[in-house]
């Protein structure tokens, strides 16, 4: 948490500024309202352009409002920006480093007008609007380096590395935006300003509102040692629900039971059951249901009464069906499932979901299938292992007393196959993938490790969320984002499968809907107990200042947003 003071500090300070200039200087209301609606006006360019990654004119909104207005103004329009915009696309430990990257922006533009007596060409305005949106992708680097990793310079520069291409992107558009309508808006902006008088007056005291803003800054972060990444995966997967309930490989793509299935086993482990994952009247879980009669194959009917039973649905009367005695049925006499380890290990997973105890000779074949290295693979013993597989095998051998020593293989195999930036990759020696790393750590997870590997990985498939919450396959390729977002949630949740169904009448309530990591808790196991942090939940009683603050911010908003029809 440390390294998080830098960010709340320059922006702590900052609002404090903007507070102190409101408080002494008693501004006009329609200058308020003017900063207001710049804040809201650099929020929607950020949100109407979010289609193209970091092209957004935020940045130059931003610096030419400071350009305008001067420091205070400029600051409390970047940050209020970044804060208001967020609500969009998710907020997380990234937040304060945004609020404060855009905040330095407002500055910078203050300076530059101070400088230059605001009589600055459309040429040089643009070229500081490129340096500064270049400056302020390479600060969001460094607040990555800062939350996700180990503090190392080699890692820094693997950060400012990876987002070179990006940082390049947004400092592009900065310059196509202004070199568009820069020189038009902070002539515009200034001579409103000028003709209300408008002055800033260097703050005075600034204890008791750095102290709220502090308190405000602490709460956006309750749980940052264990955060999420930029976005949040589980926003991304509700978005990306179709009209009919179902989802596709990609927002906007046809419905599959596939897809919609993983999607729904993902938003489970996040806590929302598919029975209110609703678009247009359609639910997903009602999706799901109707296409169970033609599940035919077995993967079908595992991945089936999986979600039918973490929703709280019986899977002997679902959609119609009995999936698991048609499940039954394609258990061979040896135990196995078409002879196949994936298949079987499936098989054991569903079938304690459905509150049924796995034939002995099931598991029995299923241990006998491990390779000579400690691994799994998709078929029988002998073939090349797999991550995939051995973390699925590892799942379904978790409650077995009788493999413990095959688990303690199994693990020493996965431990083996992490590779530097601590993801997993789908076959030995390749790079990382987002779901080859989700099933190590479902497998790790059930079979009892924690932290070191569980930790790495982690970080690893945070580093890979989309400013829009999606989860990339690699840190080269982004391919069937629900899915690939999915199966990486259930990891990120830490919950191993199968997920434990909801809570009978009676017990203790779910968590609240926003849920933060720091809040979930996994399934016992009958057989042993699974070591996990303890957690702690914060919760914030507002002062009355910080409650001043939010009222006076809210109607800042409120005015900003009217003429835009969403206040």
């Amino acid at each position: 948490m440390s390294w998080q003071l830098g960010a709340f500090a320059i922006l702590a300070l900052g609002l404090a500024a903007g507070f102190v200039w409101y408080e002494r200087s008693r501004p006009d209301a329609r200058i308020v309202a003017l900063v207001a609606t710049l804040a809201a006006f650099a929020a929607l360019g950020r949100i109407a352009f979010a289609a193209l990654p970091n092209v957004k004119p935020t940045t130059d909104i931003v610096l030419i409002s400071g350009y305008a207005l001067g420091p205070a103004p400029g600051f409390v329009v970047g940050a209020v920006a970044g804060l208001t915009s967020n609500f969009f696309f998710g907020q997380g430990p990234w937040t304060p480093w945004q609020m404060a990257a855009w905040g330095v922006s407002g500055l910078i533009g203050a300076g530059l007008g101070a400088v230059t007596g605001r009589r600055l060409g459309r040429g040089p305005l643009a070229a500081v609007c490129t340096a500064v949106g270049f400056g302020f992708t390479a600060f969001q680097d460094l607040g990555d380096w800062v939350t996700y990793s180990d503090h190392s310079l080699a890692q820094l520069g693997v950060y400012v590395g990876k987002g070179l291409v990006f940082d390049a992107i947004h400092a592009g558009g900065c310059l196509m935006f202004a070199l568009a309508f820069g020189p038009a808006l902070a002539r515009s902006v200034a001579r409103f300003a000028e003709r209300l008088q408008v002055s800033w007056r260097a703050p005075g005291q600034i204890v008791a509102p750095l102290v709220a803003l502090g308190l405000i800054g602490w709460a956006l972060l309750p749980a940052a040692g264990v955060a999420r990444a930029a976005g949040d995966p589980a926003g991304y997967l509700l978005a990306a629900q179709n009209p009919d309930g179902g989802y596709g490989p990609a927002p906007g793509q046809p419905s599959s039971q596939l897809y919609s299935g993983w999607a729904a086993l993902g938003l489970e482990a996040d806590g929302h059951s598919p029975q209110t994952v609703v678009r247009d009247g359609h639910s997903l879980l009602g999706y799901i249901g109707s296409g169970a009669a033609a599940a035919s194959d077995p993967g079908s009917l595992e991945r089936t009464i999986l979600v039918a039973a973490a929703a709280g649905a019986d899977p002997t009367r679902f959609g119609g069906r009995n999936l698991v005695a048609a499940l039954q049925a394609d258990v061979g006499r040896d135990g196995s499932v078409s002879e196949q380890t994936n298949l079987t290990s499936f098989a054991v997973l569903a079938l304690r979901a459905a509150g049924i105890a796995p034939p002995a000779n099931m598991l029995s074949w299923l241990a006998h299938q491990q390779d000579a290295d400690g691994g799994f693979n998709f078929a029988t013993a002998g073939a090349a292992s797999d991550v995939d597989d051995t973390g699925a095998a590892l799942e379904a051998l978790a409650d077995d007393p009788a493999a413990a020593a095959v688990r303690q293989r199994a693990v020493g195999f996965l431990e083996r196959q992490q590779n530097a930036d601590g993801g997993f990759p789908a076959s030995a020696g390749s790079a990382s993938n987002a779901q080859s790393t989700a099933w190590a750590v479902q497998g790790l997870l059930a079979a009892g490790v924690s932290g070191g590997p569980v930790t790495r990985a982690l970080s690893y498939l945070r580093s890979l969320i989309a400013p829009d919450g999606h989860v990339r396959y690699s840190r080269g390729e982004d391919q069937t984002p629900v899915w690939v977002t999915a199966e990486a949630a259930m990891a990120l949740a830490e919950k191993p499968l199968p997920l434990a169904p909801p809570r009978p009448a009676g017990q203790l309530a779910a968590p609240p809907p926003r849920r933060h990591a720091a809040a979930r808790r996994r399934r016992p196991s009958p057989h042993r107990a699974r070591p996990h942090a303890r957690r702690l939940a914060v919760r914030f009683v507002p002062s009355a200042l910080s409650q001043r603050l939010a009222g006076e911010l809210g109607v800042l908003d409120a005015l900003a947003l009217a003429p835009v029809g969403m206040g």
